[in-house]
């Protein structure tokens, strides 16, 4: 190797070295910028834009805990055919949240985000077309890869916008859309099951993703991303329009000065090994077993309970009815979540959620009596849904912006494991244990990922995700 060799390599060195400083520069000077900004109307509404088409698409995976016990008598399904079929949106929402999460941390928060609200529409209306239950499952399927794809993108595109004084409790509000979305589905589902039969349900639900056209003008692309991918004049065009239009709701007042102390983020790696690099290997593992349990325990039960009840001796409608009255305590659960995560901390709301909803599951499962039964099921959705808020807040905060939509697109692909499996076994032990047992093992699934919390867990209350990231 002569000396030129040398010289050009150590000049190839130093040249990528300097341009992963302006990087890494650039990537701390945008998170302080943002983190400065007052919480303005200008935020809020790209929340509510997010939020609306998070609710959209928890209608369409609710829809099922209303209509499986009318799709069983259509199609002539065994309780265990019946809980294959529920399984099939988990399965797609496993490849959705995993494949998602790689493409998003590569191609961008917002791209992603659209190209989900296709998939689960075009899932929808197919669900509402099926002639068959061949053809049902495989819609479910397209259904549900669709609604995974915008699950970890949505959570990491209101983290990386939120400031870290209100970041926790903007997620949280998030996912209290979820039940929002399961008592809209119920209603529906009561009203179309009343005059028609469940595919008009579906055929419905599919219209709402023609909101992609508003997410794709008002939404931004998050500047976290930008600046760390590289794209440097964008981040600087989309941080500054920010900056012009919380200015501009502030009433043209200057903002506060830019806090320069912000740590930078770690150097740059994406990819599923880095999931497992340093620090994030206990974080990763900790999330993969809460994500896995507490979506095994949710699932297991929720997409059973009209077919449970029905099952009590409640007729279509009023086991539709009561399913709804019950998920109404999920109103109350989120919001007292989206309090409790800036209040108490992530992990005292999670581990509060869980355990009490475990407590809740047992009883449920043990009633005797109509009034117990709606009792313990309030007591069961307000901590579950809780425990939902808790959850969605807690998981994006725990990665690098390089690496955060990859790493919630991870957990919750594993956590899609653990609800594809709940509704199959609870459809397989039915049968023999009865309902005590199936809600025993909703509980025990809870205790489980409330444990895991406890012990692996790392508090992130108050904290930017730039200090997180260390």
């Amino acid at each position: 190797m002569t000396s030129l060799d040398v010289a050009h390599g150590a000049a190839a060195a130093e040249g990528a070295f300097a341009l992963r400083s302006a990087k890494t520069a650039q990537a701390a000077d945008i998170a302080a910028r943002l983190e400065r900004l007052p919480l303005t109307s200008y935020q809020r509404g790209i929340f509510a834009i997010i939020a609306t088409a998070w609710l959209f698409d928890s209608m369409d995976l609710a829809a099922l805990t209303f209509v499986l016990g009318s799709i069983r008598q259509t199609f002539q399904l065994s309780t265990a055919e019946a809980g294959l079929l529920s399984s099939m949106s988990f399965v797609g929402m496993f490849l959705g949240a995993a494949s998602a999460g790689l493409l998003a941390d590569r191609f961008g928060r917002a791209r992603v985000f659209q190209v989900s609200m296709i998939f689960w529409g075009l899932g929808s209306l197919c669900c509402g077309l099926s002639s068959t239950v061949t053809v049902l499952g495989a819609s479910r399927l397209l259904l549900g890869f669709g609604m995974g794809m915008e699950f970890p993108v949505a959570q990491s595109m209101v983290s990386e916008m939120m400031p870290a004084a209100n970041r926790g409790r903007y997620i949280a509000l998030l996912e209290g859309f979820w039940p929002l979305g399961f008592i809209v589905s119920g209603l529906l589902c009561y009203v179309v099951l009343s005059v028609s039969d469940w595919r008009w349900v579906f055929i419905l639900q599919a219209v709402p993703a023609i909101f992609v056209l508003v997410i794709r003008r008002y939404v931004p692309e998050s500047p976290r991303w930008l600046a760390t991918h590289g794209h440097s004049d964008r981040a600087e065009a989309t941080i500054r329009e920010i900056e012009q239009k919380v200015s501009a709701r502030l009433g043209g007042r200057s903002l506060p000065p830019v806090q320069r102390e912000l740590f930078a983020e770690a150097p740059e790696g994406g990819g599923i090994a880095a999931l497992f690099a340093g620090i994030y290997a206990k974080r990763t593992a900790m999330l993969w077993t809460l994500w896995f349990f507490a979506l095994l325990g949710f699932y297991g039960l929720t997409t059973w309970l009209g077919a449970l009840l029905q099952a009590k001796g409640f007729p279509v409608t009023k086991s539709v009815f009561y399913t709804i009255l019950i998920s109404l305590a999920g109103i109350p659960g989120f919001l007292c979540s989206a309090w409790l995560v800036e209040a108490w901390g992530r992990k005292a709301t999670l581990a509060l959620n869980l355990l009490a909803g475990a407590a809740a599951c047992y009883f449920y499962g043990s009633a005797v009596d109509q009034t117990q039964l709606i009792i313990a099921g309030l007591c069961m959705q307000f901590f579950l849904f809780g425990m939902w808020s808790a959850l969605y807040a807690y998981t994006p905060e725990l990665y690098p912006t390089r690496i955060r939509a990859t790493g919630t697109g991870f957990a919750s692909a594993i956590g899609r494991v653990g609800s594809l499996i709940g509704p199959y076994v609870i459809g397989i032990i039915l049968p023999s244990a009865g309902q005590t047992g199936v809600f025993a093992l909703g509980a025990g699934a809870f205790v489980v990922a409330a444990l895991a919390v406890l012990l692996l867990g790392e508090e992130t209350r108050g904290r930017t995700l730039e200090s997180i990231s260390h």
